[in-house]
């Protein structure tokens, strides 16, 4: 079984599927994720599922709900579970200084987003015109993110190295630098070649002299 067979088992795993629904589910998700939602047809998911375009619509009425079917248990198994998981090894870790934080913050993201490109592809591209997507991507990720992320905010405002700014600024401002550096590793140049290390050092020093106090 190919990795791809097995995260799909994965993700559908509590659904009764058959065969055919698996590989149109399979070929939607590679689809999706290589020419984006509005670019891809039934027909060419079908086509690569090995199906006919007619057993897509036996079992999704629309291409809509082909899209939300893979993401509602995306978000529910995968991105929720995941992404809090895999940042509390973060987010409940005391670093020494908030540039720490910030640098262990993006290795761990990059490995995540590495092990699970496709999804995340999908959701990058589809969230911000997919007003369904938007709340349980807010449901099920952004409140809990934001409650732990102010702990974290506050603990380095009181040992004086973020300036006194709302919480909600702060992780506007940081995330959007270390997700628009990712945006472009991963969906806009991914074929330039990229100096990890020291586009995570310049990343981190333009968030610092945003929000550093300059204290050590």
């Amino acid at each position: 079984m190919s990795d791809q067979d097995m995260f799909t088992e994965y993700l559908f795993e509590e659904e009764e599927l058959t065969d055919k629904q698996k590989k149109i589910l399979v070929a939607a998700i590679e689809s999706f994720s290589e020419k984006g939602y509005a670019a891809t047809s039934t027909n060419e998911i079908a086509k690569k599922a090995g199906v006919a375009e007619g057993t897509i619509f036996r079992h999704y009425k629309t291409k809509k709900e082909l899209l939300l079917n893979i993401v509602a248990p995306v978000m529910a198994k995968l991105v929720a579970p995941f992404v809090i998981r895999d940042l509390d090894k973060v987010l409940n870790k005391r670093f020494n200084t908030f540039e720490d934080f910030l640098r262990a913050m993006i290795e761990n993201r990059r490995k995540f987003i590495e092990k699970n490109g496709q999804i995340i592809r999908i959701l990058v591209q589809e969230i911000p015109f997919q007003p369904e997507l938007r709340e349980q991507f807010q449901e099920h990720v952004a409140t809990q993110l934001f409650e732990r992320f102010t702990k974290v905010v506050n603990y380095y405002k009181e040992k004086g190295e973020i300036v006194a700014i709302p919480p909600l600024s702060v992780l506007r401002m940081t995330a959007s630098s270390i997700i628009g550096y990712f945006i472009a590793k991963y969906l806009i140049i991914p074929e330039s070649e990229w100096n990890d290390e020291a586009e995570t050092e310049r990343t981190i020093q333009f968030i610092l002299h945003g929000l550093g106090t300059g204290k050590k």
